[in-house]
């Protein structure tokens, strides 16, 4: 038996067109699971989507905002209708649109990341725990940040809303798990994409987080894609409500992750 073997299951991962989101839609694909590919913009899905069934996995598109509830119940709606089920929730897709202090933050960016960061997380997750808790099986993932572990100068806003997601999936690994559904997130470091590139885009910068980290380097999407593939498969049958850091021991190596 392969503890990693997805094959027959359903997989939905929210903004999955790009980086992290992609890297796990595609991890999940090749370790047999179907696939939903979405995000706001239909072409960049179709892309991913692509590669995906190049590299050999199932994929489908449904673009969606996940800030929108009626456009997630349309997501939700539309991959049940084309695939019976949805097994596996990757809660990914997040916003981050203020770099600064927080007495700088607006109250409208504060809301906005609240509510894509944790709102929709919170919703996605009402929409398909119910049916999974009538199979007696599931697996939700979130993409939380180690942000959420730590303050930030210039990242308030999202680390407040990381640090909720955290929350939620205890709460929800309480609740669901008598129904044998398992809730994690994963909390990455700095990771390669164009999300974090504010971060890393300085070579400078880059560099004196890369020291930060005993194995001194900074991540890439693959990094994280891996933690998701354990987590919603056999292999992770016995975690829930944790929180892992895939950030290269920068933590606890005493860096400043977020500066």
């Amino acid at each position: 038996m392969n503890l990693f073997d997805l094959s027959g299951k359903v997989a939905l991962v929210t903004g999955s067109s790009r980086g992290i989101g992609k890297a796990i839609a595609m991890q999940l694909a090749l370790h047999g699971a179907r696939v939903v590919v979405s995000s706001r913009k239909p072409e960049g899905c179709e892309a991913a989507a692509a590669e995906i069934t190049a590299a050999g996995g199932s994929a489908w598109v449904h673009a969606c905002n996940v800030g929108q509830k009626a456009e997630l119940k349309g997501l939700v709606d539309a991959t049940i209708a084309k695939w019976g089920q949805i097994d596996i929730v990757v809660c990914n897709a997040a916003a981050n649109p203020h770099f600064g202090p927080s007495i700088n933050t607006p109250d409208e960016v504060f809301d906005k990341v609240i509510h894509t960061n944790l709102h929709s997380n919170v919703w996605l997750c009402n929409m398909t725990l119910p049916a999974m808790a009538e199979r007696k099986d599931g697996a939700i993932i979130i993409v939380s940040s180690v942000g959420g572990f730590v303050g930030s100068a210039f990242l308030g806003a999202y680390c407040i809303s990381k640090a909720a997601d955290m929350q939620l999936a205890r709460n929800l690994a309480v609740e669901w798990g008598p129904h044998n559904i398992r809730v994690n997130c994963i909390a990455p470091g700095i990771i390669r994409t164009n999300f974090s590139k504010a971060l890393w885009a300085d070579p400078k910068r880059a560099a004196a987080f890369a020291r930060a980290n005993p194995l001194r380097r900074l991540g890439e999407p693959d990094d994280v894609a891996g933690t998701a593939v354990l987590l919603a498969s056999r292999a992770g049958s016995f975690i829930t409500g944790q929180s892992f850091l895939v950030d290269g021991g920068g933590l606890i190596g005493g860096g400043e992750p977020l500066m």
